[in-house]
């Protein structure tokens, strides 16, 4: 294996990253770090995006791909994570999540529906899964949706849905049958979230980032909005996981330059020993979590099921996120507790911020602990 980029990838990169030195402007990071989900300047970008290719280079051209191999995702992904483009992520869902399993396993209709829209950047979706008593264990889910002629009529509630209030769909796992075994009564659904009997209620993380709470009383959607078939979804659901644990590292690796930046301009800690091995030590595993990444692109590009792969790379990268957090907390000292509105925070409050920021990395997308048993059992072929 090869971990370098051949002349047309990198060039494809280039192209890439002076776009976005183009595009990405003040107020797009303004609106990508406010917490509050996406804005006018934030959709104005991902419809270029769209118009480019860019969100989904490696989609056929039938649905408004570029046809490229699955590496030119990753350079994507990392050039979008770097320029602090989209708010804490790289990918939007639609693009990411929803259109790859849409297009594995959703009907001709869905994917004419859909996934030109998803590639020209005009919907988006919000993923549905997490509920009060359903969260690594997915599987417990209790939202009900009852077949009832050409509809299902959903009753439930769902949490930490974070783009519910600017997305047009959401992507929601349901209980189709009560009877069967908990894993094997659950279906995918595409849901317009304009359809009446939807309640959003705003949750505030932490760092300060809106989620929301989504109730559902009585909503009625057609059959057809079924994702493959009935009973199957929590399957989809693990297969669309997959394509959601796939991480990058390039907004990391920019806060990581400017940690650089600050400790070589900072005199006292140029010279300090302990802060050198510190910075080392991150700038080490920046690398290791690179490697992850780019043996996940070598992996896809080649078809090869790369389950308990996704599942180290996101295992190393959150976990390496809140290292290097407090490892930047640790080496500003107290200077580092202030914000960024305080004035006086040593790079604008950044590390503060990634504090709280990356309570929730080690949680999301699946906790460590799932992370470790999934490496565990598919990986090392170790007992439950």
């Amino acid at each position: 294996m090869d971990f370098r980029f051949s002349n047309e990838e990198e060039g494809f990169r280039q192209e890439v990253r002076e776009f976005l030195r183009k595009e990405v402007t003040p107020q797009v990071r303004e609106e990508a770090d406010s917490g509050i989900g996406w804005g006018p300047h934030i959709w104005e970008l991902v419809h270029k995006l769209g118009a480019r290719g860019l969100l989904t280079p490696t989609w056929p051209k039938e649905f408004g791909g570029l046809g490229l191999p699955s590496v030119y995702r990753f350079i994507v992904h990392e050039e979008l994570d770097y320029a602090e483009a989209l708010p804490h992520e790289a990918l939007t869902v639609g693009a990411g999540v929803a259109g790859p399993t849409i297009m594995l396993y959703g009907s001709a209709e869905q994917k004419k529906a859909y996934l030109p829209r998803i590639a020209r950047g005009e919907i988006e979706f919000a993923l549905g899964y997490t509920e009060p008593q359903a969260g690594s264990d997915l599987a417990s889910l209790q939202l009900r949706a009852e077949e009832r002629g050409d509809h299902f009529i959903f009753n439930g509630q769902k949490v930490f849905n974070t783009r519910c209030h600017f997305a047009q769909y959401h992507w929601i796992a349901a209980r189709t049958d009560v009877s069967e075994p908990k894993h094997r009564g659950i279906s995918l659904f595409i849901v317009d979230l304009s359809s009446p009997g939807i309640t959003l209620r705003p949750l505030w993380g932490i760092d300060g980032t809106r989620t929301n709470e989504v109730f559902y009383d009585n909503v009625m959607v057609p059959k057809d909005n079924l994702v493959g078939e009935k009973n199957r979804g929590f399957y989809y659901t693990v297969t669309a996981l997959e394509f959601e644990r796939v991480l990058s590292v390039g907004r990391l690796t920019k806060t990581f330059e400017e940690l650089v930046h600050y400790v070589n301009k900072t005199p006292s800690l140029r010279k300090d020993g302990l802060v050198r091995q510190q910075v080392a030590q991150i700038a080490t595993e920046i690398e290791v979590a690179k490697l992850f990444v780019y043996r996940l692109a070598w992996l896809q590009t080649n078809r090869t099921v790369a389950n308990y792969e996704a599942a180290a790379s996101k295992l190393f990268s959150s976990e390496l996120s809140q290292r290097m957090a407090a490892t930047g907390m640790e080496i500003m000292g107290l200077l580092g507790l202030l914000q960024k509105d305080s004035g006086k925070a040593p790079m604008e409050g950044k590390f503060e911020y990634l504090v709280r920021e990356t309570l929730l990395n080690t949680i999301a997308g699946g906790t460590s602990e799932v992370m470790r048993n999934i490496i565990a059992t598919r990986g090392l072929d170790l007992p439950r």
